[in-house]
């Protein structure tokens, strides 16, 4: 009579190959997965306007931090017919602004009334759950803003973290990152854009 434990040993060394690394969807997977995606791993951009705002732009909490760290003056203005209804600001950078955004401003850009430059990156930092179904799962993570420069450091707080749900589905090469939809839900991108901040 054979041995039983031989041959299950023998039957799990032959189907071994068959397994992938990407067949169980683990914590280690799902962050590999979501860190190296592009939405994740896409700068974000900061946009410095100055001349003439609407009151609405003004008192976006972008402006207001740019102003409380006296970087940004304003002066009450006329409203352009194209920008919206009175009160409007003109924005100015103040001595401090100057310093802090000319190094992240090109030499040939220094006239113009809107800056757009990298502040900040993502930095995942952990994986929170993971709830499958079948071949999808929802994976939900925390991660942090890392600032690329003085101006991100201000408007993106790498002392908050936030907290995101992503989708995966299992195809039969193993678990991948949805980059759309599959099922109703919202892809990286847009889970992105609407974290929380986690308690």
């Amino acid at each position: 009579m054979r041995n039983p434990t031989i041959a299950l040993t023998l039957a799990a060394f032959l189907l071994l190959p068959s397994c992938s690394p990407r067949d169980f969807l683990t914590r280690r997977l799902a962050a590999d997965l979501i860190a190296g995606s592009s939405p994740f791993r896409a700068i974000q951009l900061f946009q410095l306007r100055t001349g003439v705002l609407s009151n609405t732009d003004y008192l976006a909490p972008n402006y207001l931090l740019l102003q409380h760290r006296g970087w940004i003056s304003a002066t009450n203005t006329a409203c352009r017919s194209a920008v919206a209804p009175p009160p409007c600001w003109d924005i100015a950078l103040t001595p401090a602004g100057v310093d802090a955004f000319q190094s992240l401003i090109a030499p040939g850009d220094a006239e113009k009334q809107s800056f757009t430059f990298p502040a900040a990156r993502r930095e995942l930092v952990a994986i929170t759950g993971i709830a499958r179904q079948g071949s999808v799962a929802d994976v939900e993570f925390t991660w942090r803003w890392i600032p690329l420069n003085e101006v991100g450091a201000v408007v993106y707080r790498g002392d908050i973290h936030y907290r995101s749900t992503a989708a995966f589905r299992c195809y039969d090469n193993g678990w991948r990152l949805l980059q759309a939809p599959a099922r109703p839900g919202q892809p990286l991108d847009e889970a992105l854009r609407n974290a929380e901040p986690a308690q």
